[in-house]
């Protein structure tokens, strides 16, 4: 059947528009991260923390009350990112939604379209954790790599709706690649987190490192359960991606596993997630060691969506994705 363009052309504004409505998310994010209450009581509760343990009394580490009018406009400029956000989440889905129709087929069979559901993926479960946890203030730091994976796709990686390949047309593209597009945006949240636990933490060891920035996160603990929570959704559906696509290879190309790049990379990061897990679950770490761990998963998890899918060769090289 042929392309919508009609469609397309919509698909392509949605798109551009849920970009822009996400840069400035960010943007009152960040105002809430330096002036709003949660940044400010974190900083609060661990300056108070240093001063009892240098002897000062309780008294004396009470939280200095902030004018009113000023916390509640900023305040209402973090739920303005909040809303925002949601109603880029909207368009976002319309983009996808409307690209799907245009082509009459799934919309994840390049890299562009892979981009646009990886980063919707991870804004929706951004939504879940700030409705989970008191890390909306943090939106920031998470919105950042989405706006640049999304730029990133809409200009260089753009490519224009059509028919995928033939390679591509079968059933296993709903199945594999919805899978691998699923886990690797739910995967960038426990990505961020970890890198932010890192700082706090450091910050805890000592309050001259990451003065400024490492006191208004979050305490460590709460970054660290959205890390650990996070991953144990996303690594059952990381783990079917793979096996899917073992048994898409077996019937495309006669084999399970061929040592391809991207089936390599997608194992080694499969591995560096289970031991994270299986380092939770049996050595009870909970502190730097597992969100190094994590972070690392998260930084293969990267190389693999854009070094293994533009640079290298193989088999998987005609679509860039899966």
């Amino acid at each position: 059947m042929p392309v919508n363009e009609t469609l397309s052309q919509y698909s392509d504004w949605s798109y551009t528009t849920a970009t822009a409505i996400y840069v400035l998310a960010l943007v009152f994010f960040l105002i809430e991260q330096s002036f709003g209450a949660n940044g400010r009581r974190a900083a609060e509760r661990t300056k108070a923390r240093q001063l009892v343990g240098a002897g000062a009394p309780v008294e004396a580490t009470a939280d200095v009350p902030e004018p009113p009018v000023r916390r509640g406009r900023v305040e209402r400029i973090g739920r303005m990112g909040a809303a925002l956000t949601v109603l880029g989440v909207l368009l976002h889905f319309a983009a996808l939604l409307l690209r799907g129709l245009a082509t009459h087929r799934v919309p994840w069979g390049n890299m562009y379209e892979y981009i646009m559901a990886v980063t919707f993926i991870a804004v929706v479960t951004w939504l879940w954790a700030i409705r989970k946890f008191p890390v909306r203030h943090l939106s920031g730091f998470m919105l950042l790599p989405i706006v640049i994976l999304m730029f990133i796709g809409g200009t260089v990686l753009y490519t224009v709706a059509a028919p995928v390949v033939p390679a591509l047309q079968s059933y296993w593209l709903v199945i594999h690649v919805s899978a691998a597009a699923t886990s690797s945006g739910i995967f960038l949240v426990p990505g961020v987190a970890s890198i932010l636990y890192m700082i706090r933490n450091a910050y805890d060891r000592n309050p001259k490192r990451f003065a400024r920035f490492g006191s208004r996160l979050p305490e460590a603990d709460v970054l660290d359960r959205v890390a650990y929570r996070t991953t144990v959704f996303a690594f059952p559906l990381f783990t079917f991606g793979v096996l899917c696509g073992a048994i898409w290879a077996e019937s495309a190309w006669g084999r399970f596993w061929g040592w391809d790049p991207k089936e390599t990379t997608a194992f080694v990061a499969w591995v560096v997630y289970a031991a994270y897990l299986h380092s939770r679950a049996t050595a009870g770490w909970r502190g730097t060691r597992a969100a190094v761990i994590n972070t690392l998963g998260f930084a293969v998890t990267v190389f693999n969506l854009f070094f293994v899918n533009l640079v290298t060769t193989g088999l998987h090289s005609y679509a860039g994705v899966g």
